[in-house]
Parts: structure tokens; sequence; C-alpha cells
């Protein structure tokens, strides 16, 4: 699967910030979107791309973005905005997520998943799924939305955007929308793998009560049980990491 994650605009987009400058939209769709990355770098299959310049050095064009998620071969296209209304602080707000004026039915089950997780994690007011005629939904061939995460003219939304908890709860619920609606597998950790059995473990004819452990042919026993067992003392150094085993009468 792969997904193309576009923070949409560059920090010198006039008019994409706050209405007193105090936050470009730039600063907060960049920093979502590595958090979207990451989250969705931890399931099976998944390849990602940036259709951004990360570092902010740029704005890059519309159809550069699209161009390039389409010679990558792009599954999704995943395009993180927040909003504003007018040129001043308004009183406009929540979430809304755009698919094209068809509305595709995988665009629209994509869009539908990440604004219903986007509105549970954030408890913002619907807005909706919406479609429209924007570049990268119409030009990307590949299953696209746009999400707005939140009005930048909207005193309290503007407070959000520039809280990186807020940032942080938009990308898990980003990658939550996006593994309900294509049903990507969490990678398996290491140790999932790993075969764990209990073993008995018997001295002079007597089970100890404490049980051995079995891992991959290898059995790990209870030494401190052991020792009680046979009457020997039984230490531990923490420094040298070593076990110390010394029997009755032993100097």
């Amino acid at each position: 699967m792969k997904i193309a994650i576009d923070a949409g605009h560059g920090p010198q987009t006039p008019g994409k910030r706050c209405p007193d400058d105090s936050m470009r939209e730039f600063a907060f769709n960049s920093v979502v979107a590595r958090y979207v990355r990451a989250g969705l770098l931890e399931y099976d299959g998944v390849q990602t791309m940036y259709t951004h310049a990360d570092n902010g050095s740029r704005d890059v064009p519309l159809k550069e973005r699209t161009n390039a998620a389409n010679e990558w071969g792009a599954d999704l296209f995943v395009s993180i905005h927040a909003n504003a209304m007018g040129s001043g602080w308004s009183s406009a707000r929540g979430i809304e997520t755009f698919t094209y004026v068809t509305r595709p039915a995988s665009a629209v089950a994509l869009a539908t998943a990440v604004q219903r997780q986007l509105v549970k994690a954030t408890g913002l007011y619907d807005r909706g799924v919406k479609a429209e005629n924007f570049h990268v939904l119409r030009e990307s061939r590949a299953i696209s939305i746009l999400i707005e995460c939140g009005f930048m003219s909207n005193h309290e939304e503007a407070a959000l955007l520039k809280s990186d908890g807020y940032r942080r709860k938009c990308a898990a619920a980003i990658v939550a929308g996006v593994v309900e609606a294509v049903g990507l597998k969490k990678k398996k950790e290491e140790s999932n793998d790993m075969r764990v059995d209990k073993a008995g473990t018997v001295v002079n004819g007597n089970r100890l009560g404490e049980d051995s452990v079995l891992i991959e042919g290898r059995v790990y026993v209870p030494l401190a049980a052991i020792g009680k067992a046979i009457g020997a003392a039984v230490n531990w150094n923490n420094v040298t990491k070593t076990v110390t085993i010394t029997t009755k009468g032993a100097k």
C-alpha cells in the first residue's frame, strides 16, 4: 500500500496563517504529516512519500505534488490542512473532509472513516464529508481526500492547532481512519512470534512449585527455588550480571 502524504501549502504561502500570524498553516500541516507517516509505517506493507518539502524550503506547486504521487504509483493521497474563513478572526469552526466532486465510492469511504475518527478524537464540530474540485483531488490517480483539521481563524481552534497534543491527536485519528477504510494490519512484534511454554522442575524427586520456562527450545530454570531445594544460597550481582550459587560447607 503506497500512501502519499501531502502537507498543504508552504510556510510563505500568502494568507495561509492565523489572522495575527501567530501560526502559519504549514507549521501545523507538516508536523501532523510526520506523525501520520510514523503511525502508518507501523502497519504491514505500507510505504509512504511526502509530496511537500518537509523542511519548508518551498511551497511545492500542486501539479508537481500530484505528478510525483502519480509517478510513484500512490494508492492513497491524503492532503492535510488547517482551515480559515475570511481575512480576520471568525466564529467558523469544526472539521471537514473532502473528496472530488464525482464522489468516488472508495474516496467517500476513506473520507467518512477519517472524518469520523477526527471528530471522535477531537470533539470538534462535525462539518461533514464534502466534495470540491480541488486540484489534488482532481488530478491524483489515487484514492484522494483533503482534510481540514480546524480553523486557524477561530481563536479557540487556533490555540488547539498550535499545540503538539492536538497535532498528535489529529495524526492518530487520520491513521485510524485510513486503517479502518483499507484494512491495514499492524506489523507483528518479534516477541509475538516467540514460542513460550511452561516446563516442570523436579529436584531430588520433588517437583518445585515454581515452573521453568521453555523458550525456543531452551529451558530457563528458577535458580532461587532450586537453590532453596538443595540448601544452597543463590545471589545475584547486578553490577557484574553474575549469579553465584554457594552450597553448604563450600568456602
